[in-house]
């Protein structure tokens, strides 16, 4: 084989490449976090406030992950009028849900039917007063 057909082939084994990875990329789902994204940085401020009142109560390990017993504990540090708990999963928006938390201190939610891979949990509550915001990650094996 000469130079020029060891040339075109290396064009067209490159225009190849460019081509796989412009349909890989055209084809892949790409989840945002949020829908209303921008709406919801308007309302960042409550979500501050949130984090603040959080961190008056000088908690830590207050969400807790047990891959022996497959369960997550969550000790909320005070009275919980309204609530809830919401399971995001980075990889896979429709993973995601909310489970409603009311008047229990400490809330522990089975994790065995979960999807194996990271999950990211939002805690929102409120004692009737403030309104309190934790969030953590665990990975379910």
């Amino acid at each position: 084989m000469n130079w020029g057909k060891s040339i075109v082939l290396c064009f067209i084994i490159f225009a190849g490449f460019i081509g796989t990875m412009v349909y890989k990329m055209a084809t892949t789902n790409v989840d945002l976090v949020n829908k209303d994204y921008y709406k919801n940085e308007i309302n960042y401020q409550s979500q501050i406030n949130k984090r603040k009142n959080s961190s008056n109560l000088n908690i830590n390990n207050a969400m807790t992950y047990s891959s022996e017993n497959q369960t997550l504990r969550i000790g909320f540090p005070t009275n919980v009028n309204d609530g809830s708990v919401t399971f995001f999963r980075p990889s896979d928006k429709r993973l995601d849900f909310t489970v409603p938390v009311q008047k229990q201190p400490i809330f522990n939610y089975s994790t065995e039917k979960l999807e194996k891979g990271k999950w990211k949990v939002q805690a929102t509550w409120t004692d009737g007063i403030r309104e309190y915001y934790l969030e953590d990650e665990f990975v379910v094996r």
